[in-house]
């Protein structure tokens, strides 16, 4: 049942490209959108058996809730649903950190908030604007700094977080015209998703590998 929850997620999470392509819209095509990321969440806790497993699980769900609110409830409902859900990451990775960290990956950990801010700062006019987005931005780039520090897997969490960062990021030059709609289309969910699916990946995996030698 599992395997089976997994694979739904992926297909939903794939095939919402169709509506995003299409510009397709209504309450269905929000159903549609919130599809892959609940799966992701149900697929993750089924496997859940301590406090690190449901925190992934409630990442999950609170980036669920966003990617439905953006929609149905607008920006601002939206972006707290998935500021939430940062946080709870925010807590697992850090309480999850790695104990062997090279120069180099530590130094991009480092470098990849003030980055994003300068990046967000630069994209958005208006003040009022800027200071939300750059809030906002620093808390999803501290997320993806901790993921990439984390013990969970570099290549599957790590990376999934830094691919969710730079999905906001392309919203953000999408929204102030600095890409063409076209490409952001093509990009932003892609994005998104696989950085979701990657992170769901890697620490449920290793969670579940490491019950399995207990």
């Amino acid at each position: 049942m599992a395997r089976l929850i997994w694979w739904a997620a992926l297909v939903a999470g794939a095939t919402y490209m169709i509506p995003v392509l299409a510009g397709w819209s209504g309450p269905e095509i929000i159903v549609w959108k919130g599809a892959g990321v609940t799966l992701l969440a149900l697929w993750a806790a089924l496997h859940a058996r301590d406090r690190f497993g449901w925190m992934i699980v409630l990442v999950l769900a609170f980036g669920a809730a966003g990617d439905v609110l953006l929609d149905a409830a607008g920006l601002t409902v939206g972006a707290v649903a998935f500021a939430i859900g940062h946080l709870i990451a925010i807590g697992l990775y850090r309480q999850n950190a790695r104990s062997d960290v090279s120069g180099s990956q530590r130094a991009l950990a480092f470098l990849a908030p003030p980055l994003a801010l300068v990046a967000t700062w630069f994209m958005l006019e208006g003040e009022a604007l800027r200071i939300a987005a750059m809030i906002y931005t620093a808390l999803v780039a501290v997320m993806a700094s901790a993921a990439w520090l984390s013990r969970f897997p570099r290549y599957r969490t790590g990376i999934g977080a830094m691919l969710f960062l730079l999905s906001d990021l392309l919203i953000f030059a999408r929204e102030s015209g600095q890409i063409a709609p076209e490409l952001g289309a093509a990009l932003i969910w892609p994005l998104y998703f696989g950085g979701q699916a990657l992170i769901a990946w890697g620490v449920v995996t290793t969670l579940k590998t490491e019950e399995a030698r207990a």
